[in-house]
């Protein structure tokens, strides 16, 4: 891993009822404060390494603080436990892969073109990215515990949902696709189809997956074309 030589930045004075432990001792939920930029990008790539190399569990503010040269206080005062900071990641990859998805997408001239892109960016994931699916499965393991984590959890599932089902509608308006189901129906299939096909594919890296692939492939086309 790349030693990180940025200089350690300090957070403002927390609050006292903000003196949360890594678990959020006191009871209180704490609201994550903004941080955007490259700061916030260090910080939720740290936490990304982090919990594909130790779990959530392992991934302490000690570890994600040293790996993004940034003080422990700061990610305290941010995200108040590494729970929410968990959170914020996973949110965090969500909209970038969904704009990235929506940028592809809008190319797309036919429903052969629009499943041809999202299997594609599975496969992309996979090979490239597979600590994106480490991130979600810790935090859907961290929701049937913690019911603040629940409601963060379901509220990621139903965004990237509604959105992928809007671009699902987008396409039937524009003559691309042939829905056979509602958007949000059908946007749920093909989650399904891509969560269980990467957890398959990453369980065993070296096997030949591609005839799966074609079976999922053909299961969507017909979703999504006449």
């Amino acid at each position: 891993m790349t030693e990180m030589t940025a200089t350690v930045e300090t957070a403002p004075p927390i609050p006292e009822q903000e003196r949360t432990g890594e678990h959020g001792e006191l009871g209180e939920k704490a609201e994550p404060k903004s941080l955007s930029g490259e700061k916030a990008q260090r910080i939720i790539e740290a936490m990304r390494r982090s919990v594909a190399q130790r779990g959530a569990a392992g991934s302490t503010f000690d570890h994600v603080s040293r790996e993004a040269g940034v003080s422990r206080g700061l990610l305290h005062y941010y995200f108040g436990t590494k729970e929410q900071l968990l959170v914020e990641a996973v949110r965090r990859d969500c909209e970038l892969r969904m704009e990235r998805l929506q940028q592809q997408l809008s190319g797309a001239r036919t429903a052969d073109d629009f499943i041809n892109l999202m299997a594609a960016q599975l496969q992309e994931t996979v090979r490239e990215d597979p600590e994106v699916v480490a991130l979600v499965c810790e935090l859907f393991t961290l929701s049937r515990r913690n019911e603040d984590i629940a409601a963060e959890y379901a509220g990621l599932m139903r965004s990237t949902r509604e959105q992928v089902a809007a671009m699902l509608a987008a396409g039937q308006r524009e003559g691309v696709l042939q829905l056979h189901a509602p958007p949000d129906a059908v946007a749920e299939v093909i989650f399904a189809l891509a969560d269980g096909a990467a957890l398959r594919m990453l369980a065993e890296p070296d096997r030949d997956f591609s005839e799966m692939l074609a079976v999922g492939i053909a299961c969507v086309r017909t979703l999504l074309a006449d």
